[in-house]
């Protein structure tokens, strides 16, 4: 069976955060992609308190580098990428099933060149003007919930 949605985390940084999207992933059926460098190691001890119990049934996926992960997308599929630079309303975007929803790192966000290829593709949480962003595993889990219930 086809994941609802996937999931990519590029250059992920805090091992917590992942845990906690590999424990989300996995109990609503999302495929998660890490795109390395990582900024921890797989077997870090805060990965494993917030969900490395669970990494055994995750549907995972990791890439050597953003240019393999990339390679790895088709052009005509449907990539939306969550950032604080979008324009539009995360709301606004029709998200069919099977999208790839992709996610920049907890300090310094997508890189450019993602932004370049799905330019138009960007969609943004609304937030107080005050609030820099958001927690990246929060942002996952309220985004994934806002598809799947």
């Amino acid at each position: 069976m086809s994941p609802p949605y996937e999931v990519v985390l590029v250059r992920p940084e805090i091992a917590g955060n992942t845990g906690n999207i590999g424990r989300a992933c996995m109990a609503l059926g999302c495929r998660l992609h890490l795109v390395h460098p990582l900024g921890y190691v797989i077997s870090d001890a805060n990965l494993k308190r917030a969900g490395m119990d669970y990494w055994q049934h995750l549907d995972l996926v990791q890439h050597a580098d953003l240019r393999a992960w990339m390679a790895s997308v088709a052009d005509e599929a449907p990539v939306y990428l969550l950032s604080t630079k979008g324009a539009a309303h995360w709301a606004s975007a029709e998200v069919p099933a099977g999208a790839t929803l992709v996610f920049g790192n907890e300090g310094h966000g997508l890189p450019p060149e993602v932004h370049a290829r799905w330019a138009g593709r960007e969609r943004r949480i609304p937030m107080d003007a005050r609030a820099r962003s958001l927690n990246l595993s929060s942002t996952v889990s309220l985004v994934l919930g806002s598809l799947l219930f």
